[in-house]
């Protein structure tokens, strides 16, 4: 309201100061004239003063509307305090986002793919780096969402959606350069059509006069997931933290099994032996520890007070694998929402 305010003084000012030359003199202008005068020179001084773009954008919402430094404090603050047990995801997406942001010399779209098991983060992670672009977030006209098996369920259709897809990045980054992708399920997406996507993350200047080199593109996909949980094991077998474990730990290893899943749409396109995507970030499994955790912010975000017999009971329902050693949440925390529901009168 302090903006407004400023705004409607500034406005009112300009109107008093261009009275004398619009009206002559006063003893001429009857009063409702005056007022009218006086309400139009202010509508229009208030016209061209919203006009100016940081303004017009405190208003709505605008593409580019955040400072590039706000983003990377913002993104990492929000991830330090609400992702829990991924320390490579936090560090991996933070520099690639800011150092992207920070660049004003950028060859190519930044495109990040994510893997993990069901409930690691994946989404939440997306969620949370469109908060942090943009304010509405997920609900930003200038954020496109996409889910393999509902928006392209049919093999049969893919020339199609293609078309579509194409037209729809190519029409949506034209608007915005700084447009935010996410393709969910990608292991379940058509070769086909993750290629028809190629062409918009690659090392290009311009395509049919649109520039595409600020957008950012992510996937998420659950290949590779046993093999980010082969090396977490290891890890915990012999004895190590499991901060311990570096990104080089998991990227060859990663990009490899993604290559090499035969039943993933990956290992037929050519976004990986093109060197397309810039970082493999891999989401390790979550513990009974984080599981508890995630029931704990999740009932503080209802407003609730928090039952610590409760919290523990719903992680010890959780089902955890290996059978024998049991460390790891078979659904992450997925499952927490539906969990709280049963024990907690909402």
């Amino acid at each position: 309201m302090k903006l407004r305010r400023g705004a409607l003084r500034e406005a009112l000012g300009l109107a008093l100061l261009l009275l004398p030359p619009l009206l002559g003199p006063a003893s001429a202008v009857e009063p409702i004239s005056l007022g009218l005068a006086i309400a139009g020179a202010a509508a229009s001084a208030l016209t061209g003063f919203i006009s100016y773009p940081r303004l017009y954008c405190y208003f709505r919402e605008c593409c580019l509307q955040r400072h590039d430094r706000r983003v990377a404090a913002a993104l990492e603050e929000n991830l330090d305090k609400r992702l829990f047990g991924q320390h490579l995801v936090s560090k991996v997406v933070v520099k690639a986002v800011k150092g992207f942001l920070n660049n004003s010399n950028v060859k190519k779209p930044l495109t990040l793919s994510l893997h993990g098991w069901t409930g690691t983060g994946k989404n939440f992670v997306s969620k949370i780096v469109a908060e942090s672009i943009y304010k509405r977030g997920l609900q930003s006209k200038y954020v496109h969402q996409f889910v393999a098996t509902l928006h392209f369920p049919h093999a049969h259709n893919i020339n199609h959606y293609k078309d579509q897809l194409q037209s729809w990045i190519r029409g949506n980054v034209s608007i915005c350069p700084r447009s935010l992708f996410i393709f969910d399920e990608m292991d379940k997406m058509h070769a086909g059509l993750i290629d028809s996507i190629k062409p918009f993350l690659d090392y290009y200047e311009f395509l049919d006069g649109v520039s595409y080199r600020q957008a950012i593109f992510i996937f998420l996909s659950n290949a590779g997931a046993e093999k980010i949980t082969e090396v977490a094991l290891d890890f915990w077998r012999n004895g190590k933290r499991r901060e311990d474990i570096q990104l080089q730990d998991m990227q060859n290893a990663l990009s490899v099994s993604v290559f090499n899943n035969k039943n993933s749409g990956f290992w037929h396109s050519t976004l990986i032996d093109r060197n397309l995507i810039d970082y493999f970030v891999p989401f390790l499994p979550l513990e009974y520890k984080h599981v508890k955790m995630c029931v704990r912010v999740e009932i503080e975000s209802r407003g609730y007070a928090v039952d610590e017999d409760i919290l523990t009971r719903i992680a010890d329902e959780m089902t955890y694998f290996p059978r024998e050693e049991r460390i790891y949440s078979d659904k992450g925390c997925k499952t927490v929402d539906a969990k709280l529901d049963y024990y907690y009168d909402f």
